[in-house]
């Protein structure tokens, strides 16, 4: 993670700051900027005279910039557009694009006047700090030329902005951050043990978490026999992660966010082709998600009860690999029929899902996975496929979707579909009928595992990497999808 490392609201007003150089917002109607005719008035008429002769008119991502004076070495003027069009997700593209010029200028320092880009809205202010935050991510882990790329490290915002806005869209684009970093490791790298040290380095931060670590001796004497099964084939160990966050009343019902974790999918003995396998080091980018949550939630301290599950291993086509017709028998007793291995997610989900709702009896169940290339086919990498059962969780989640701008669309869980999956030889198989509807059916397989409970599962395959833009995604790898989604649905609980 490469990322801004300090920005802070100041108490000078932009007409007295100095800076190397002072960023001002102007929607299309020039006319009525306070801003721009004090600044003139600093330039002696520059300015206006500038703004003419490259026949500027603040239209979305245009940009003009002015060498000043010894007070504001050079002014930079951000096009916003229509004032009309000016909602979250425009201004989070539009930071993004800030901080990416910035960079390319090589500043390692900017000034924005906050009330000419609106930031007297707390939403409108998250949005523009997330974006400022995203637009400078990079990974460069593993390089050992090209680094330093990000320049960019100090932004002073002046002006009527509410700091704990500034302070949330910090901690919301660092979280999204490293879950994008999570995700883009190599898999000899990001183990399940990797990930699990995480979660308790994060756990160990604040005393109202805790982190259970349950080693693969565990899930098999648990009685998790559809995540052993998949595990039983890699060297590297299995992990189940649980960590329990006690922010609300005691008696409050928690909420239980569930990952898929597979560190590497090689897609067992149904081995996938090989072109593009390397992507499978993203297989675990569901539990990326729920991680990046839980960095969040370590910091900003929502007043409810979490859980946080992800069950982690690697899909090996190892010499005691589970094979294609075994049968396993999974956490709440019912029995499956492993027809492709490499319909390996919905069986490590299965027990975890099952787990989690038979020990907490949470409120509601979201669970987040890469699932699916059926979601693929159907949504592109514009939308995550979502199912569930409860259509209240349902329409709390497309509310959190408008305010975060991560596109979601429903799929139907009709009964139809749940008996496709239904087993020849015992009561599920892990796959539908052949290639038909796989991100329902895959679906209606999880459903069996979390009883009445409220739930929806996202199917983040065509999401979790992959798209470039708007401009606060990266232009390679891990996306962090569904970080921002979640926490707008906690911070929005009742």
């Amino acid at each position: 993670m490469d990322n801004l490392t300090n920005i802070k609201l100041i108490k000078t007003a932009y007409s007295k700051v100095k800076s190397d150089i002072l960023v001002i917002g102007a929607f299309e109607n020039l006319k009525n900027n306070q801003q721009i005719k004090e600044i003139n008035k600093q330039l002696d008429g520059k300015l206006i005279k500038a703004i003419e002769i490259e026949n500027f008119n603040g239209k979305i991502k245009s940009q003009l910039l002015v060498h000043g004076n010894n007070k504001n070495k050079r002014i930079l003027i951000l096009g916003l557009g229509k004032k009309n069009n000016y909602e979250t997700d425009r201004v989070r593209s539009i930071a993004a694009d800030l901080s990416k010029y910035a960079n390319s200028l090589k500043l390692k320092k900017l000034v924005i006047d906050g009330d000419s880009l609106g930031l007297n809205k707390t939403d409108i202010t998250e949005a523009f700090i997330e974006g400022l935050v995203l637009g400078t991510y990079s990974f460069e882990n593993y390089k050992t030329k090209d680094k330093g790329k990000q320049v960019l490290k100090n932004i002073e915002i002046c002006g009527n902005v509410d700091i704990k806005s500034i302070e949330k869209g910090t901690v919301l684009g660092k979280a999204v951050s490293f879950a994008r970093d999570l995700g883009n490791h190599p898999a000899n790298i990001l183990t399940p043990s990797f990930i699990s040290k995480e979660a308790q380095r994060i756990a160990d931060k604040t005393k109202d978490m805790n982190c259970s670590i349950f080693e693969m001796k565990d899930i098999k004497k648990m009685g998790m026999g559809a995540f052993y099964g998949v595990a039983q084939g890699a060297k590297e160990p299995a992990k189940m992660i649980i960590v329990e966050y006690n922010g609300g009343p005691l008696k409050q019902k928690p909420v239980a966010l569930v990952g898929k974790g597979l560190t590497f999918d090689s897609g067992g003995i149904s081995l996938k082709p090989s072109s593009n396998m390397d992507e499978m080091k993203f297989d675990m980018c569901g539990s990326a998600t729920v991680m990046g949550v839980l960095d969040a939630v370590s910091q900003l301290k929502p007043k409810l009860n979490i859980i946080f599950a992800i069950g982690s291993t690697e899909n090996m086509p190892g010499s005691n690999a589970q094979r294609p017709g075994d049968i396993v028998t999974a956490y709440n007793g019912k029995t499956i029929e492993v027809l492709n291995t490499d319909a390996e997610g919905r069986l490590v989900l299965a027990d975890v899902l099952a787990y989690v709702n038979k020990k907490y009896k949470p409120a509601a169940i979201l669970d987040f996975a890469t699932l699916t290339g059926a979601v693929l086919i159907a949504l592109g990498n514009r939308a995550s496929g979502v199912m569930g059962n409860d259509k209240k969780l349902m329409n709390e989640i497309f509310s959190a979707s408008k305010l975060s701008n991560e596109k979601v669309w429903e799929l139907p869980m009709w009964e139809e579909y749940t008996r496709e999956i239904k087993g020849k030889y015992a009561d599920l198989k892990n796959i539908g009928d052949g290639r038909l509807a796989g991100t329902i059916t895959a679906g209606a397989f999880l459903k069996e595992f979390v009883d009445k409970t409220p739930w929806v599962h996202m199917d983040i395959a065509g999401t979790a990497w992959g798209p470039k833009e708007p401009s606060y995604q990266p232009k390679v790898g891990a996306t962090g999808v569904g970080v921002r989604l979640v926490w707008h649905y906690l911070n929005n609980y009742k």
